[in-house]
């Protein structure tokens, strides 16, 4: 049976500044493990560390520009534009222009801090 989501979990976010991540399926949410999606808001000037996540990461930015590092270069993914990092690709998203980003982040499997590993 078919079953509502009212409200997403609100999931801590890594980076320099505050960066809302509301997931509305996965691990936090839902208790789902094969699937997360979450939408993200994250202000101008945020950037994380680089990671290289076990999971496959789907992200279609709904407004604003999001910047993806790796290891070939550089990728500026903008409102209607998808970006897809394979597992173990080396990555570090950042929104450096003005009004930040909007995005919708799918996971396969699901996000798990403990599979997504960080650079310190």
């Amino acid at each position: 049976m078919p079953r509502l989501v009212a409200a997403p979990a609100r999931v801590a976010a890594a980076g320099t500044k505050q960066k809302i991540i509301e997931e509305f399926v996965g691990r936090a949410s839902t208790g789902h493990g094969a699937l997360s999606v979450a939408r993200m808001r994250s202000p101008q000037g945020w950037e994380e560390p680089a990671q290289r996540p076990e999971f496959l990461e789907a992200t279609v930015v709904l407004s604003g520009m999001l910047r993806v590092e790796h290891d070939g270069g550089v990728i500026e993914v903008r409102a209607g534009q998808a970006v897809v990092a394979e597992p173990g690709e080396r990555v570090r998203y950042s929104t450096p222009e003005e009004g930040g980003a909007e995005y919708v982040a799918i996971c396969l499997p699901a996000f798990n801090p403990g599979t997504v590993h960080r650079e310190e």
